[in-house]
């Protein structure tokens, strides 16, 4: 089973954003954010462009030195926002097709395991919500500093 990685993507580059605005640097390219990633500058695009579009981003100049940065402060994007903004598909799915409908399990486990997985992805996007890219930026700069 493999999972979708956009969300940790987008969270890396909106920390990256915010900590070289702490620093003083306004912008990044989507070469600069896709070096940290060690990424390619396509692919960043592709994921940071849903977030510029509901406003959680800007690009500022044009063309090949255009740069990235927060449209609004770090501690007021939630995890939650983001992963809504990105559209991610739901943690858990049902059969990828119906199950045998005269099966005592499978008559009902649709509608069973329908209400679980909303209960199980609402609890993720509370989660989800106690955290902001601030939050998140100033834990990895607390308990996982990079060496000297």
């Amino acid at each position: 089973m493999s999972s979708n990685s956009r969300l940790t993507t987008a969270i890396h580059a909106l920390c990256w954003l915010e900590l070289s605005a702490r620093r003083g640097t306004a912008t990044l390219t989507s070469a600069q954010v896709a070096d940290s990633l060690q990424s390619h500058p396509v692919l960043i695009r592709r994921t940071l462009a849903p977030l510029r579009d509901a406003g959680l981003l800007r690009v500022v100049g044009r063309g090949p030195g255009a740069g990235w940065q927060l449209a609004r402060p770090a501690g007021e994007i939630t995890l939650r926002e983001v992963h809504r903004v990105l559209g991610e598909d739901p943690v858990f799915a049902l059969h990828p097709h119906p199950p045998k409908p005269d099966c005592p399990v499978g008559h009902g486990i649709p509608d069973v395991l329908d209400r679980v997985y909303r209960d199980a992805e609402e609890a993720v996007a509370q989660v989800l919500q106690g955290h902001t890219v601030a939050e998140v930026l100033d834990r990895i700069l607390r308990e996982r500093p990079l060496p000297a």
